[in-house]
């Protein structure tokens, strides 16, 4: 399947992954919106809306731009079976007993997984996908992409802090 630029010329790979980055760079600054439950006290739940992109790093079509990938990918190079991708944010911070509603954008060809504690999201290819989430307990927990050729980098944390309590 080819994919076509605005203006109708074929993009390749590369200018693809490009535009991913330059979306995700855009989704960042607007990834995490809280919406309060409670007067603004300590103790309130909050719901979380959380924008995760799926971003190419190094793939084996970006051999041709970077010709050193080439020996890399090869039988036996650092990269030999892998592709390294990234979660776009790689870590997440809460506070224990927030709902998070995740939102997964995966604009790539590639299809990628989102697996946490409690937690398993098949993402398809150029696809948004959606889940819920609620971070029951305090902690640092690891998620991971568990598609064997993007481990052991496609990773994040999830970091729940502890909810205090605050007496007036």
């Amino acid at each position: 399947m080819r994919k076509f630029s605005d203006a109708g010329t074929p993009m390749d790979r590369s200018t693809r992954c490009l535009c991913c980055t330059i979306i995700v760079c855009a989704t960042a600054v607007t990834a995490c919106r809280t919406t309060t439950h409670d007067s603004g006290r300590d103790t309130a739940t909050h719901k979380r809306e959380v924008v995760i992109t799926m971003v190419p790093l190094l793939t084996k079509e970006l051999a041709k731009t970077y010709p050193f990938l080439t020996s890399d990918f090869s039988k036996g190079g650092v990269l030999d079976g892998k592709e390294i991708y990234e979660f776009m944010p790689s870590t997440i911070t809460v506070m224990e007993r927030d709902t998070l509603n995740l939102t997964f954008i995966n604009p790539e060809d590639d299809p990628h997984s989102f697996v946490l504690e409690d937690l398993s999201v098949a993402i398809p290819a150029q696809a948004v996908t959606h889940a819920t989430y609620v971070a029951r307990r305090a902690g640092i927990f690891d998620f991971v992409c568990d598609i064997p050729a993007h481990l052991p980098m496609m990773r994040g944390q999830l970091v729940v802090l502890r909810r205090e309590r605050v007496t007036p």
